[in-house]
């Protein structure tokens, strides 16, 4: 499956960086829950971000060879003072410009440790493109603001979320995912608002030996439909199915059945 270049990846996680500060700066209240993510505030969605950025820069530029404690990357906790929309803002600001030029310096053939198996910095620009593209999502969403995101980004998140759910069926039996397994069910992803060149479908079949998928249009047990932001948002659980943005045609109970355990933790 083509992935998208690494200057691309590099971009993006600038662009979708930017778009988050927006929101950090809009007004938003910080203290506010994040109806995707319960567990959290705003503010704290945003210093997991800014987290993250700074471990994946930590793991790439030093060129780890093993996982790193995130307790151990330099200003990872973010500013001391909470509800300080500007600090906030400064050091997420900051931590993206750190993982952009660190990314950019490295290329994507650079070996790093990653999680899934995959060496290279190529798959932390990827990983943590769409990692900012779903948290900005859960962002707006607390903020009450409107959301989108680019079809050839949308679409490699989708196919990205495919391969990890394969990774964790082979990985880790002991997950969730396990339980996806099973033979003669399906579901179809239909974009209805994307160029034919994207080919913005998917077939995912549920076999007693694992997920397999790939893109095209092809009848299933289940199908989800709507503009290609939306299906990625319901796919990613962002988006419940009975909102008027998603059509769901078919078995409805396999899709549902699939959101709960289409997990990597």
């Amino acid at each position: 499956m083509t992935h998208l270049a690494h200057d691309r990846y590099c971009d993006e996680i600038a662009h979708q960086i930017w778009l988050l500060r927006s929101v950090v700066t809009s007004g938003a209240d910080l203290s506010a829950t994040v109806p995707t993510c319960p567990d959290w505030s705003l503010e704290q969605l945003v210093r997991h971000v800014g987290r993250s950025l700074r471990w994946v820069e930590l793991l790439v530029r030093t060129r780890s060879a093993e996982d790193i404690p995130e307790d151990q990357v330099p200003g990872g906790e973010g500013p001391k003072t909470e509800g300080d929309a500007a600090a906030l803002d400064a050091w997420l600001a900051e931590s993206g410009d750190m993982l952009v030029g660190t990314l950019r310096e490295a290329g994507p053939d650079a070996e790093v440790w990653g999680w899934a198996g995959i060496l290279d910095a190529g798959f932390w620009a990827r990983r943590m493109t769409h990692e900012v593209t779903v948290h900005r999502a859960d962002a707006t969403l607390a903020a009450k603001l409107p959301y989108d995101v680019a079809p050839d980004v949308a679409v490699d998140a989708i196919d990205e979320w495919l391969q990890i759910v394969e990774f964790v069926q082979r990985t880790a039996p002991h997950d969730s995912a396990r339980e996806l397994r099973g033979p003669g069910r399906s579901i179809h992803l239909h974009a209805t608002d994307t160029e034919p060149r994207l080919n913005a479908e998917w077939l995912i079949e549920l076999t007693e030996d694992g997920l397999g998928w790939r893109r095209g249009h092809e009848k299933a047990t289940v199908a989800l439909r709507g503009p290609l932001t939306s299906v990625l948002l319901a796919f990613y659980r962002r988006l419940p199915l009975d909102s008027p943005e998603v059509e769901v045609l078919g078995q409805r109970e396999l899709l549902e059945f699939w959101l709960e355990r289409a997990t990597f933790g």
